[in-house]
């Protein structure tokens, strides 16, 4: 709406620009975003309009040093294409991040660096598109500054900036971050680039390395002690990686180039024109070549040693870790040119490459546990990797404090770990053969071979499992997103294949001691588990994108699993006519399924949680009939099937019950809860080993079972609160086709509102069955909350049924009188007597550790209690109107405060006559006289409310009659808050 008044009124536009910048000047920087969206998309899309509003915008570029880092950044990006226009602006731009780059905050100085590859980039894509004069807004000032167009233009802001871009080079480690993946997306927009910027890091390169030193890497220049702390100032793998990356993205040379300048990590070295490019480039690979032999013959615990120096023993130890974490970001640099290489190698170069791969990776593995120990220091770094979960991995270290939080672009890019995918199948297969030829021979095999493709494997799946996690991090407009990611999807099927191969375990099997046997067993069976776990972001990730939907079919190309009893399922799938659901369903059927029967039968419980979690995206996805199909199976599953791992049937179990559409999850949510009785007992019967019906419900599984169901009635009641509203709606309506013959809604909202009547039919029955149950503490007091928000839910039914003033009363259905029955009988009699079995047990509970159970529980019942008598305050108030006695089946206890009156304090029987009637005089001053209807048959009840004087209480009076009497003190009402029993109760 503010883009349509932008452009049509021209009054509105001086008012959205000056109400847009004292928003984003005032607000909080949570709330800023928005309006800096709707200056981005009218700058996008009126441009001109926007250049006349210029003047306002530089009042606002003025306030970037006072801004948030993040405001700051994202207001720089929305007014690029207005910079691309307009000199003045940009010249005012570039004016202002000079200023912001000598602030002493860091995240100011972190801003103006964002902001400075903005205006680079945008230089670029100016002159990519034809853009090269700027338009002058209308300052004489911008007119003056035509001389200077041809050397800007000629060079660039990159040269124009460069002493600017030069003071990065002396910031915090974040900020040299931020500057490396800036200079990286410079040369991307434009690669001849390439040679300027690897002659503006080759000098600070320099610092770092040296050249003829037994220790080529002086890391521990990286690492700087402040306030007793050791901090990371100079990220050397973040410039290695920036500076592998741009030596890729130069053209290739000749073929007969010398070996002095041969193409190293399959870069290969081009002519230009200035002869300083040519000796950075060279200069750049033969220290990288350099590099790579001083690390193939590393003694790493030398190296650590000299790193240390001779300084306090606690700062030596944090010095070691910043080194590890700096000299593993250089291992995967050199694994990733490595994997790139080996892309085009020819079979025998393919050998040399593989030993040297091996050899990082195990060097790799050697700096874990520095990494890990660094977890629970205080190592401070202005962008460290907030990557996936990975044990042992430097990927783990969360972020430290960060004030605005940067991308962490992975090192190691699609194709290069689909490479060594295939190298790791490749070695495991070798390894293969050659267990099975010394079975043959009788011969022992060596224990480095099996070793060496364990390890390959955890170093792939622990970066794919990052990798994978962090494609969602970067944003879709970030230029270094296609160049590290690439197409994702290709990591699907070498994934799958491995896998596979993790899940047979035959060929990772040797002749070896128990012992050894064991641990490899187990590190396979954890490999297999993070395999897992990149397959199921992977598909996830696929789901959410329409462009990966291809992945999927890869996946059903590469599977060679066969699983005879599904095979009418996948002729019946392959003759579905839509491709996406045709995908999804052979994806079910030919991979997930048989990979959850084989898990099954080897008992991979954790994996097995994985395969259910993936099922359950997908099948969500699926059409109803589809659904069903697998929610029957998945019932099948946990009817036939002992599980004991109580995660595994949870997950099982979910799936089972999310699969199955309408009305058949609570249904199959009812049996399940109704076997649970039966395992975990109640105070009538004993408890079982195992259900009878249900294999996966026994003692070991019941209580995790519990709280999955009661997750998801959870998830069904907050849905009913929805719908409650709708059905206002189709009250509203239905009230007024009765007055005007409206037919068609009544009928629409009658539909409506007696499934909404059978769902909550169906979440009373299966919540009947927790009540009878013995709940421990958890599910106990969760069931509580869920039993008074679904009241409450009642309640709101109940008061719209109430016709208001000028409708005629409807009378409720007989859908609705069912639900109100079902409720006071299976629900409301036997949670009274649950909630005394609870009130019995804090009595009887001594121990100090039940206190806080106690606080918690005496929070639960008093708003419990309250809602059950604000629902049935609602329905005697329809029983009133409507002539029905809907509380007829209920059961009136003896008090209704907010809490369960223990024995002891309940009132002696002489004292009882005296008290009924002040009782019976505060119940008829609340309700008011009754009337002729209520008394004929006692279809109504006089209930008091919990809350006597507040506006509930007088809005109830005043809806029984307008003269009704008048209330008591509402001290005297909640002294004396008793419900009478009806005439037929008392005989009885």
């Amino acid at each position: 709406m503010l883009k349509t008044l932008f452009e049509v009124h021209e009054m509105a536009r001086n008012e959205i620009i000056e109400q847009s910048k004292c928003r984003i000047l005032s607000l909080k920087p949570e709330k800023n975003m928005p309006i800096i969206r709707l200056l981005g998309h009218l700058v996008q899309s009126y441009p001109y309009l926007m250049l006349e509003h210029a003047s306002r915008l530089k009042e606002l570029l003025d306030y970037f040093v006072f801004m948030h880092g993040k405001v700051a950044t994202h207001l720089v990006a929305a007014l690029v294409p207005l910079i691309k226009l307009s000199r003045d602006l940009r010249d005012y731009t570039i004016l202002v991040v000079r200023k912001a780059m000598f602030r002493r905050e860091d995240a100011v100085r972190l801003s103006a660096t964002n902001a400075i590859f903005n205006l680079i980039l945008a230089d670029k894509e100016a002159k990519r598109e034809g853009s090269f004069s700027f338009q002058d807004t209308s300052s004489q000032a911008s007119c003056s500054q035509h001389a200077e167009i041809p050397c800007i233009m000629d060079g660039g802001l990159f040269q124009e900036l460069r002493g600017l871009l030069q003071r990065c080079l002396h910031q915090q480690a974040e900020i040299k971050e931020v500057m490396y993946h800036g200079l990286l997306k410079l040369v991307l927009a434009d690669p001849s680039c390439g040679g300027p910027v690897l002659d503006f890091l080759l000098p600070h390169f320099r610092c770092f390395f040296k050249e003829d030193a037994d220790v080529q890497l002086e890391i521990s220049r990286c690492t700087k002690s402040l306030s007793g702390n050791v901090v990371i100032e100079e990220p050397l793998d973040a410039l290695m990686s920036c500076v592998s990356s741009i030596l890729l993205l130069q053209p290739h040379g000749k073929a007969d180039c010398p070996d002095s300048s041969r193409p190293y990590f399959s870069f290969s070295l081009s002519q230009e024109n200035e002869l300083g490019s040519d000796l950075s480039r060279e200069s750049f690979s033969n220290a990288f070549l350099k590099i790579q032999k001083f690390l193939k013959k590393i003694n790493l615990e030398d190296f650590m040693s000299r790193i240390q120096g001779d300084s306090l023993a606690s700062v030596q130890e944090e010095k070691r870790k910043c080194c590890a974490l700096i000299l593993a970001g250089i291992l995967e640099v050199v694994v990733n040119t490595i994997a790139t290489r080996l892309n085009n190698a020819t079979d025998i170069e393919k050998v040399d490459l593989e030993k040297e791969l091996v050899g990082f990776v195990n060097l790799h593995e050697s700096l874990e546990k520095d990494l890990c120990t660094r977890l629970s220091t205080g190592i401070k770094r202005g962008n460290l990797r907030a990557t996936a979960p990975a044990p042992g991995m430097a990927s783990n270290i969360e972020p430290g404090n960060n004030r605005v939080t940067q991308e962490r672009i992975p090192y190691l890019t699609t194709s290069s770990l689909c490479q060594l995918m295939q190298t790791a199948l490749k070695l495991c297969n070798t390894e293969c053969s050659k267990t099975i030829a010394a079975s043959q021979h009788h011969s022992q095999l060596s224990s480095s071979k099996p070793v060496t493709c364990l390890k390959i494997m955890a170093f792939i799946l622990n970066h794919s499992l990052h990798h994978i996690k962090s494609y969602q991090t970067v944003a879709k407009e970030n230029p270094l997103r296609t160049l590290i990611y690439g197409e994702i999807k290709l990591m699907g099927p070498p994934l799958l294949k491995l896998i596979f191969l993790l899940k047979s375990g035959k060929k990772l099997v040797t002749d070896e001691k128990k012992k050894e046997k064991r641990i490899k067993d187990e590190d396979r069976k954890g490999y297999l588990h993070l395999a897992l776990l990149c397959m199921k972001e992977l598909v996830t990730i696929s789901l959410q994108n329409p462009h990966l939907t291809g992945l999927l079919e890869d996946l059903v190309s590469v599977s060679t699993l066969e699983y005879p009893e599904l095979d009418d399922k996948y002729e019946e799938a392959s003759r579905i006519d839509d491709q996406h659901i045709r995908i999804k369903q052979l994806f079910v059927v030919k991979v997930l399924k048989p990979l959850f029967s084989e898990l099954l039968a080897q008992s991979y419980f954790h994996e097995l949680e994985i395969i259910s979690d993936m099922l359950l995206v997908i099948g969500e996805k699926l059409p109803r009939k589809q659904r069903n199909s697998h929610g029957a199976w998945s019932i099948h599953v946990c009817k036939s099937n002992v599980i004991k791992n109580s995660k595994a049937a949870r997950s099982v179990v979910a799936l089972a019950i999310s699969l199955s559409s309408p009305p058949t999850d609570l249904i199959v949510a009812q049996d399940m809860a109704k076997e649970l009785l039966k395992v975990t007992g109640s105070e009538t019967s004993n408890t079982e080993e195992v259900s009878g019906s249900h294999s996966i419900i026994n003692q070991s599984t019941s209580t995790s079972i519990i709280s999955c169901i009661q997750k998801l009635i959870e998830a069904i009641i907050v849905d009913m609160d929805w719908a409650i509203k709708k059905l206002n709606i189709f009250t509203l309506v239905s009230q007024k086709s009765i007055h005007f013959s409206q037919n068609e809604e009544r009928i629409t909202g009658l539909e409506y509102e007696n499934n909404l009547y059978s769902r909550a039919e169906a979440v009373v029955k299966v919540l009947s069955c927790f009540v009878s149950m013995n709940l421990k503490e958890p599910q106990a007091e969760h069931l509580l909350r869920l039993t008074a928000k679904f009241y409450k839910h009642v309640a709101q039914m109940s008061r719209l049924r109430i016709a208001s003033k000028g409708c005629k009363q409807l009378v409720p259905s007989l859908a609705f009188q069912k639900l109100v029955e079902l409720t006071c009988k299976q629900l409301t009699v036997p949670l009274y007597d649950f909630v005394a079995e609870m009130q019995r047990e804090q009595e009887n509970a001594n121990s100090k550790c039940t206190a806080n159970k106690i606080k918690r529980e005496n929070k639960c019942i008093p708003d419990l209690i309250y809602q059950i008598e604000d629902c049935e305050k609602y329905l005697i108030q329809l029983s009133k109107v409507s002539k029905i006695n809907l509380l007829r089946h209920a059961k009136r206890s003896t008090s209704r405060d907010f809490k369960i009156i223990d024995s002891r304090k309940i009132i002696t029987e002489e004292d009882e006559p005296n008290h009924e009637p002040a009782c019976h005089a505060a119940a008829t001053a609340e309700n008011g006289p009754p009337e002729s209807g209520d008394n004929e048959g006692n279809e109504s009840d006089k209930v008091l409310s919990s809350q006597s004087g507040s506006p509930l209480s007088e809005e109830e009076s005043a809806s029984d009659g307008e003269n009704g009497g008048a209330l008591p003190h509402a001290k005297r009402v909640k002294r004396d808050r008793v419900v009478l029993d009806s005439d037929d109760e008392a005989q009885s």
